[in-house]
């Protein structure tokens, strides 16, 4: 099993380009170098709860987001699904409520489709 830096290492990179962001940019939003970003990503640095927070402040991800392990990650359905996560951020309890029911409806639809087939 990868040891703990590692894995938050990685997940940090996931987000950080699933969000379109250079390592100088995330650098530059949680004040710390670019080089020093790169050593967290490598899991080369132990980093302060501190530092974890203001990383996982400016990725706008929860803090045992960086924390999983276990399964495949960096997979396509995770690529999409933390896409679908972000465009979600800032929308009214209304809003998600009537996207998850047209979510709810396009499976739907595709399952009666399939069981048509």
């Amino acid at each position: 099993m990868k040891n703990l830096l590692t894995i938050v290492g990685e997940r940090i990179r996931f987000f950080r380009k699933n969000r379109g962001l250079t390592q100088e940019q995330l650098g530059e939003k949680v004040e710390l170098p670019q080089s020093y970003i790169g050593g967290i990503e490598r899991g080369e640095k132990n980093i302060s709860l501190e530092t974890l927070e203001r990383i996982v402040d400016a990725l706008k991800i929860e803090p045992s987001d960086v924390l999983t392990s276990g399964k495949k990650r960096n997979t396509k359905d995770e690529i999409l699904i933390d896409k679908i996560l972000l465009n979600l951020q800032g929308r009214s309890p209304i809003e998600i409520e009537i996207i998850h029911n047209l979510i709810a409806d396009v499976l739907k639809a595709f399952d009666n489709r399939n069981n048509t087939k």
